[in-house]
């Protein structure tokens, strides 16, 4: 899969590095050229850099992994205004914190703020550390990640993107699903934030197959 990478943190590295280490194409993109560049070359030699529009431009997969009040900023630079997103899958793994208020997700302003993109919240529920792990296995279990967005072949591409981790996507269903999703990463930012390790996950036990 070509993916583009819309911001150059920790998350975008976690999960850069193993996107790359997997076979997908990555285009790491950010707003200081310098900066991209030396990203790219920490997640792999075949990793391209440049601006967030051209990392937009390049992927059919698009990860947003910036700072929650550089969301609007960083989707207006990659070309959300001017159509660029529609059609691309946009997966969001931004978190509201330890408590979050309100009822609105973060996915679902995404959503309004790229029109035509195609979103996903996914990747969400784990500190960056977790996605060093190569595979995510938790007592023998693989990561499950749930995933959810309003389009089922958007949703099928992320679960793709999640087994090439070596994880299983638990689709809990529509986009406005991502509250629910966004509020389990709180309990975990708060467990983190009250001394829990940093790969300290929440995982599914079922018999079910999913």
């Amino acid at each position: 899969m070509r993916i583009g990478l819309l911001g150059a943190g920790r998350m975008a590295e976690a999960l850069g590095t193993r996107f790359a280490e997997t076979g997908h194409q990555i285009f790491v993109g950010a707003r200081d050229g310098d900066k991209s560049s030396r990203f790219a070359q920490k997640i792999g030699e075949s990793v391209a850099a440049g601006s967030l529009r051209e990392a937009a431009e390049f992927g059919d997969i698009l990860l947003l992994a910036v700072k929650r009040n550089a969301i609007a900023d960083a989707l207006r630079s990659s070309g959300a205004d001017d159509g660029l997103l529609v059609g691309k899958v946009l997966i969001d793994c931004n978190n509201l914190g330890p408590d979050p208020e309100g009822t609105a997700s973060i996915a679902e302003e995404i959503s309004l703020l790229s029109k035509g993109a195609r979103v996903v919240k996914a990747f969400n529920c784990c500190h960056f550390e977790v996605w060093k792990l190569s595979p995510p296995v938790f007592d023998g279990r693989p990561l499950s990640v749930p995933i959810c967005g309003d389009d089922a072949n958007a949703k099928a591409a992320v679960r793709e993107l999640v087994a090439s981790l070596g994880c299983r996507a638990l689709d809990l269903g529509p986009l406005n699903k991502a509250r629910h999703i966004e509020y389990l990463a709180a309990i975990v930012i708060g467990l983190l934030f009250s001394g829990f390790a940093p790969r300290t996950v929440f995982n599914l036990i079922t018999e079910t197959e999913f």
